[in-house]
């Protein structure tokens, strides 16, 4: 196994803010879970090394770059949903980029101002930012929050008070009136990226961007098609890997990377090698995001020698499926056409939301799965209860199903290997 570390960047930290000496033992015990994952596998693509390394300086490099574009005036805003409109924040030559909220760490410095029975994910990214362990959040001009859910845009109005956070309204519902709220959204937030950079947005730089958002998910479609190859060129874990990041790197570097990973996975297959052997179980995960670096159901269906083949959610395809029209250099019609591909997202918050059943069952077939897992964190309402229509649909279609509900910490590791490793036994037959 190679040596690795997430590297240190003490100096860094101090001039952010941070809480130092807590925020360096998360960094060894995040180098220490990273070996053991990841640099465990065998046969992985050499060009995971490129990933490999992000995760190395996930705490510094990227850090670096963020607070050097802060010194040339550009607008850098931290995230943890899908509807930002990240081509306007790129259209005026800033950075968007995921915030941390994957670990159970942070929760007991939420648990201090918030409830305790709210959603992990929430409760995680409001601790880091309270515990000042997260570079991510020193270094923002603002963090964008949305409506998704009552726990978010509850807790955005809490979170203003330790960094400035600006909340856009998403419809709940998909009615001709609700797309003319959802442009208006647009349109004011386009205003606010103007009003931090100090710069209007032209439609020749919004084409741009429109671009460069198309070529990230481009990759990442190409990379997701790859892995319908049997047998799987590459491993579920790495894939998600690959699929976090998407929320950390600068957008043209990682989607040549991607590429780059892909030629290399075009050619594994076109050889039929693999992650694993053709006979390994394939296995498709549908639901909510898993942010960085929650691995646990990755890591435990791949340690009983399955393959995870597809992940349906905010960190997967939900984030890449659709793209905008290019071409237009017309700033109405070019917000109208990204207001339009937003829409599309079938995130658990409309209602209804059938396409989200229609999706699942389309992915589950490119995919060439053989069952699917359906993960929801623990008071994760929408998604939890979004679970019967999809689970319904499982069975009509005779499709091996599980449903599991979980949070961040390793208290149920042991009670979700066992309903994994019987469901792989179900799916087996």
């Amino acid at each position: 196994m190679q040596d690795f570390e997430v590297k240190a960047y003490p100096e860094m930290w101090h001039e952010l803010n941070m809480d130092v000496e807590r925020f360096d033992k998360a960094r060894q015990m995040l180098g220490g879970a990273y070996t053991k994952i990841f640099l465990s596998q065998a046969n992985r693509p050499q060009k995971m090394a490129y990933f490999d390394e992000m995760i190395s300086e996930i705490f510094g490099g990227r850090v670096k770059e963020l607070m050097q574009a802060k010194k040339e005036g550009r607008p850098v805003v931290g995230t943890f949903c899908v509807y930002i409109p990240e081509e306007i924040v790129v259209a005026a030559n800033g950075i968007c980029v995921g915030l941390c909220g994957g670990s159970p760490g942070s929760i007991p410095d939420a648990e201090k101002i918030l409830p305790r029975n709210i959603c992990p994910m929430v409760k995680s990214a409001f601790g880091f930012k309270a515990g000042r362990i997260c570079p991510y959040f020193q270094v923002v001009d603002f963090v964008y929050g949305e409506t998704t859910c009552d726990a978010k845009k509850k807790t955005w109005e809490i979170l203003d008070r330790l960094v400035p956070t600006y909340v856009m309204e998403i419809p709940q519902m998909k009615k001709e009136r609700d797309r003319t709220l959802w442009l208006e959204e647009v349109k004011d937030f386009k205003a606010k990226i103007e009003a931090v950079s100090g710069k209007t947005i032209s439609s020749e730089q919004l084409a741009e961007a429109i671009k460069i958002l198309n070529g990230k998910r481009q990759a990442l479609q190409r990379l997701t098609k790859l892995r319908a190859a049997n047998p799987a060129p590459i491993s579920g874990k790495d894939a998600l890997l690959i699929e976090q990041i998407a929320f950390y790197d600068e957008p043209v570097r990682f989607a040549a990377k991607v590429n780059e990973l892909c030629d290399e996975l075009d050619a594994r297959a076109a050889k039929g090698e693999g992650i694993l052997p053709k006979s390994a179980l394939r296995v498709m995960v549908s639901g909510t995001p898993m942010a960085l670096p929650n691995w646990k159901i990755h890591n435990l269906v791949e340690s009983a020698g399955a393959v995870i083949v597809n992940e349906e959610s905010c960190i997967g395809t939900r984030y890449f499926k659709d793209l905008i029209t290019e071409g237009s250099l017309d700033m109405e019609k070019q917000l109208a056409a990204l207001t339009d591909r937003y829409m599309r997202i079938d995130c658990s918050c409309f209602t209804p939301n059938d396409e989200r059943v229609t999706q699942v069952l389309k992915e589950y077939k490119d995919s060439a799965a053989q069952g699917i897992i359906h993960y929801s964190l623990q008071f994760c309402h929408t998604y939890n209860i979004e679970e019967i229509k999809i689970r319904e649909a499982c069975q009509r279609e005779g499709i091996p199903y599980l449903s599991i509900e979980s949070d961040y910490s390793p208290d149920d590791v042991g009670q979700l290997q066992t309903r994994i490793e019987a469901f792989l036994e179900q799916v087996e037959g």
